[in-house]
């Protein structure tokens, strides 16, 4: 008789296999009948040995989490190329031996691949204005100095100000400038567990739409902070996150005159300047913006949103 394999290959029973087969005269003689049967002069009888076979089995499908591919160290824009996705594998497990077979992969997963990038379009001399946590009693004087130099910007809007200012919120949008989130409430999100932050993510871009009517999934972390398990955690949530390469300090109000000369002696093609027409006294900004734009518009540079600078 044959041998009873394991699905690994192995011997489980050196007789548990198939049985012999044995033909009279080219017809087959029933196991059953082996120890009755009777040979004649002149019968045929052939013999063979029985085959191996492998036990029986059942099929269990594993999920397989998905890998990262997460670079922030490229520039300001953080994108996600691609969304994660959970695998599956199929694994046989053996009825008798309970052994187990990793059959490979019946749906491959697919890596979340979020990369940084910071766009330097050739031949031209582009820079983007960015202002932070408002909309705030700020912002229309923002807004005026923007429309009557002919400058587009984009505003990181905090869910609660928009929920506050949302006739400022709306006028951002009418004038043609971006509008994103700077978070609901202004968190330090790596302190933040997965639902808490997920709901605050989703709160800031609620309050956004509630205000003004606008829908988008573009972000700035307050602080900035917003590292490779935050993206783990809400990448579902998001198609870009946006950090800035030129850092005025306006918060420590240093003087307009210093704030002006931060962007102008660090301003280069492709920069994202960081800003605030909110959390706080902005008036140095307000003062200051009139002569950056036209510093700046002397030096050959266009002002972009970030979506026109990621679109470069």
């Amino acid at each position: 008789p044959g041998r009873l394999l394991d699905i690994t290959g192995k011997v489980l029973d050196k007789r548990g296999g198939g049985a012999i087969i044995v033909k009279r005269n080219g017809a087959a003689v029933a196991t059953a009948q082996l120890g009755s049967t009777r040979m004649a002069d002149n019968d045929v009888i052939t013999v063979e040995s029985g085959k191996d076979q492998t036990e029986a089995h059942t099929v269990r499908y594993d999920p397989v989490k998905y890998g990262t591919d997460i670079n922030l160290n490229n520039g300001p824009l953080q994108e996600v190329k691609q969304l994660g996705k959970d695998g599956m594998k199929e694994i046989w497990v053996g009825r008798r031996s309970k052994k187990e077979v990793d059959k490979g992969f019946k749906k491959e997963p697919q890596n979340l691949v979020v990369q940084s990038r910071s766009p330097r379009p050739a031949g031209r001399k582009v820079i983007a204005l960015t202002f932070d946590d408002g909309p705030s009693q700020y912002s229309d004087a923002i807004l005026d100095i923007l429309k009557e130099k002919g400058v587009k910007a984009t505003f990181f809007d905090v869910g609660e100000s928009s929920a506050q200012y949302p006739k400022q919120e709306k006028r951002m949008l009418a004038e043609g400038h971006q509008v994103a989130s700077h978070s609901n409430t202004h968190p330090y999100m790596p302190k933040m567990g997965r639902d808490e932050l997920r709901a605050e993510i989703t709160a800031g871009f609620d309050n956004l739409k509630k205000a003004s009517g606008l829908e988008t999934k573009v972000m700035r972390a307050p602080y900035g902070a917003f590292g490779v398990e935050q993206w783990k955690q809400c990448a579902d949530l998001l198609d870009m996150n946006v950090l800035w390469d030129i850092d005025t300090e306006d918060w420590k109000m240093p003087g307009a005159q210093a704030i002006h000369d931060a962007v102008l002696n660090n301003a280069h093609n492709g920069a994202v300047v960081l800003m605030h027409d909110g959390g706080g006294d902005r008036s140095q900004d307000v003062e200051a913006l009139p002569g950056i734009i036209d510093d700046l518009k002397k030096q050959g540079y266009e002002f972009v949103t970030i979506e026109q600078l990621s679109e470069m």
